[in-house]
């Protein structure tokens, strides 16, 4: 049975997600693909449209103004932006996906192989992030995690394990991201590890899914369903990404967030130059901002991305809410997505048919 998961030890920091419209970038697109309107070079990138007030003004305008160049910033989910590019209807040049996709867009052939000599501050980042997808392709600028959040008045004992959810204390209160969630496989491998299989075992994990099916309140799609869910005590926990974390506790500020034992997944976001972009150079340049130890550092205490690069030290409530730290990073579980990407159909299926009916 192939191994589709390994463990890591890298001395690495984390977190999740991003995005916006720059100050001087707007949505959707310009005079022509060489430059803007005004004369200047334009960049075109692709992103989630979070937190956009943090990037119009600590990430974009800076380097607006240091290149003379106007962002331009096309926003929507992964699923929507990758298939924009994969359809050539669109003139991206930079991409922000997580893993999941952008292995998908990998194996499409979307991406530009990245020049590394072009992005000095890849010798300033976490191993695990440095080429999560390969050395040919873009880095991780975000690493979280995923584990377990709990309301302990509901809860009575310390959950310390993925093997927790399967106990009596869950019992008819507990939710699962949905299997079409960035957590959906991730679930998978952990039901794999419940079951005692020291090797991915896809057979035994599907049994350990089925027989906590009648324990599920509901499988989440969105963390807005885990959070109302959470704050109305309709259940008393499950596994999310720590970044939500702090939206719990706005609900229930007695909520717990623990790493199993057998280990937390690292949920990583990635930033790819698109395929056929006229402006590869100034992308990269870009990657090596967003990399730099002062938008780390920035993304970090804004609460908006855990930092990869080595040299942003945080203390205090700097390091809250964000997954920070080697002892952290170290202990953390990194999914194969290539493997993830090959087999997503089958296990949906089988998903569908044996879990949530």
């Amino acid at each position: 049975m192939k191994k589709w998961f390994k463990g890591f030890m890298a001395v690495t920091l984390a977190s999740v997600v991003l995005a916006g419209c720059g100050s001087n970038a707007t949505s959707g697109q310009t005079d022509g693909k060489d430059g803007s309107a005004d004369g200047k070079k334009k960049l075109v990138i692709s992103t989630w449209g979070f937190s956009e007030d943090f990037f119009n003004k600590e990430v974009y305008e800076p380097f607006e103004k240091e290149h003379n160049v106007d962002i331009v910033v096309e926003i929507g989910n992964n699923a929507e932006r990758l298939n924009k590019i994969s359809q050539g209807s669109t003139d991206v040049d930079l991409i922000y996906l997580s893993d999941y996709y952008a292995q998908q867009g990998i194996q499409q052939g979307l991406f530009e192989k990245l020049d590394r000599s072009k992005v000095p501050n890849l010798n300033q980042i976490y191993d695990i992030a440095k080429a999560p997808l390969g050395e040919e392709y873009g880095p991780a600028y975000t690493v979280g995690r995923l584990g377990i959040a709990y309301n302990p008045e509901l809860v009575k004992k310390d959950v310390t394990s993925w093997a927790d959810l399967w106990g009596t204390e869950f019992k008819g209160n507990v939710t699962l991201p949905n299997i079409t969630a960035t957590a959906g496989p991730m679930m998978v491998d952990a039901a794999s590890k419940v079951a005692g299989s020291k090797e991915f075992n896809e057979d035994q994990a599907f049994g350990k899914l089925k027989e906590l099916s009648p324990n599920i309140v509901k499988f989440y799609s969105k963390t807005s369903e885990f959070v109302n869910m959470f704050s109305q005590q309709e259940i008393a926990g499950g596994p999310i990404m720590e970044m939500y974390f702090k939206d719990l506790q706005a609900a229930v500020p007695g909520a717990k967030f623990v790493a199993p034992s057998e280990g937390a997944y690292a949920v990583m976001n990635t930033i790819n130059v698109v395929k056929g972009s006229d402006q590869k150079e100034l992308a990269e340049e870009f990657i090596n901002w967003q990399l730099s130890k002062e938008v780390q550092e920035k993304s970090a205490k804004a609460k908006v991305d855990s930092p990869v690069n080595t040299q942003v030290v945080l203390s205090g409530a700097d390091t809250q809410g964000i997954t920070y730290g080697a002892d952290v990073v170290n202990k953390l579980t990194k999914l194969d997505m290539k493997f993830v990407n090959d087999h997503i159909k089958a296990w949906t299926d089988r998903w569908n048919r044996e879990v949530t009916q």
